[in-house]
């Protein structure tokens, strides 16, 4: 039996790059799948290339940006595949700029995309879930989550892109501690591969080799999610995967490093000396990128 057999998955943004590839390798398992891109011709087109392997598939159009255009999302899922299992939010944009360059609605934009879109299609998702909980059903339901590198370690010109990814590191910590009750996992990714937005930045350094294995394809990025979407991945929650190639790991989070204490209130002329302290003694953060 294939690992996500008759299991509804929704991927946003699976029109191109990473959840193309998404969606295919779930089909491929036997998912049913919903096709969700702003672009309805490159959705349709995804749609045709999974049906044409013989899987199950329909496209969607509807803005992930929209709280009502999301519901809309979860309703077809719901009526088309009588249910739903799985919720991948891909979908992402850049308005890559210096942070002094960088206008209302550069960050706006970035931040309706990729944080406020998790948060729409998942509430919906999440509320849907927890009826079916309450009303005695014994869920094996999954959100995954897109962060990046940029979100967990920061990015130059990329300040808007990297605090909406920051923000959905968060987004998933609480997902996980709040929904697991319901039946619901909740886990994340910052992949490095190529897509639609990194080609932009990094055209040279990602582009597809002439032979031999090809380091940045979104292919290599797809086991990882439909394993994270199966009912296999149930002991896995709030977790932050990176995957680049062929490695895949773990990314520690935010925890207490080095303490001082003073077993009362600082004087401010005393702070400098126990900063410089507590700097000697902590594990250096991994530098911004770009930098």
């Amino acid at each position: 039996m294939k690992i996500c057999e008759n299991r509804v998955v929704i991927i946003t943004g699976a029109g191109g790059g990473l959840g193309r590839a998404y969606a295919r390798a779930f089909a491929a398992e036997g998912a049913k799948v919903v096709v969700n891109d702003i672009n309805r011709e490159a959705a349709l087109a995804v749609v045709g290339e999974i049906l044409g392997q013989g899987g199950s598939a329909v496209s969607n159009s509807n803005d992930i940006t929209r709280y009502d255009d999301a519901a809309l999302i979860v309703r077809q899922a719901i009526e088309t595949f009588g249910g739903l299992d799985v919720v991948v939010n891909n979908a992402g944009i850049c308005r890559d700029r210096m942070f002094a360059s960088l206008t209302e609605a550069d960050w706006d934009a970035v931040v309706a995309v990729h944080l406020k879109g998790h948060f729409c299609i998942a509430s919906h998702a999440a509320r849907y879930w927890r009826e079916q909980a309450k009303g005695g059903a014994q869920l094996s339901a999954r959100i995954i989550n897109t962060s990046s590198g940029a979100g967990l370690q920061g990015s130059i010109g990329q300040s808007n892109y990297a605090a909406a990814k920051a923000g959905i590191a968060a987004l998933t910590l609480v997902q996980a501690a709040e929904l697991g009750r319901y039946g619901i996992t909740v886990n994340a990714l910052a992949p490095a591969a190529r897509t639609g937005m990194t080609e932009q930045v990094f055209a040279d350094s990602m582009k597809k080799p002439e032979e031999g294995f090809d380091y940045f394809a979104p292919e290599n990025v797809a086991p990882l999610v439909v394993w994270l979407g199966s009912q296999a991945s149930s002991a896995v929650n709030g977790q932050m995967f990176e995957v680049e190639g062929g490695k895949l790991s773990i990314a520690d989070g935010w925890r207490r490093g080095p303490e001082l204490d003073r077993q009362g209130r600082w004087a401010v002329d005393e702070v400098g000396q126990a900063v410089e302290q507590l700097m000697a003694r902590a594990v250096p953060a991994a530098k911004v990128y770009g930098s």
